[in-house]
């Protein structure tokens, strides 16, 4: 097998570094669709917390106004049961 010379040895990288290049390229389109698709699942939990948290907010304007406790005795303990 004959030893590659200096042009082939650099040729063999180039390639490599040219496939490396199209991989990572590949690797960042699929990324920045992840990146897309959580984008639009985070602003879709968004819009979902808001509409309950109004929901919330109606039905607690719905309820009545807390009766204090009338005023009467206090039950203390007296000492040891």
């Amino acid at each position: 097998m004959s030893e590659l010379t200096p042009i082939d040895q650099i040729t063999e990288r180039v390639d490599r570094l040219l496939l490396r290049y199209e991989e990572l390229k590949r690797t960042n389109a699929l990324l920045y669709q992840e990146i897309a698709s959580l984008a639009q699942e985070r602003d879709s939990l968004k819009s979902r917390l808001s509409a309950a948290r109004a929901r919330v907010d109606v039905l607690l304007a719905r309820l009545p106004e807390a009766n204090p406790a009338p005023p009467g005795p206090v039950n203390t303990p007296r000492g040891p049961l």
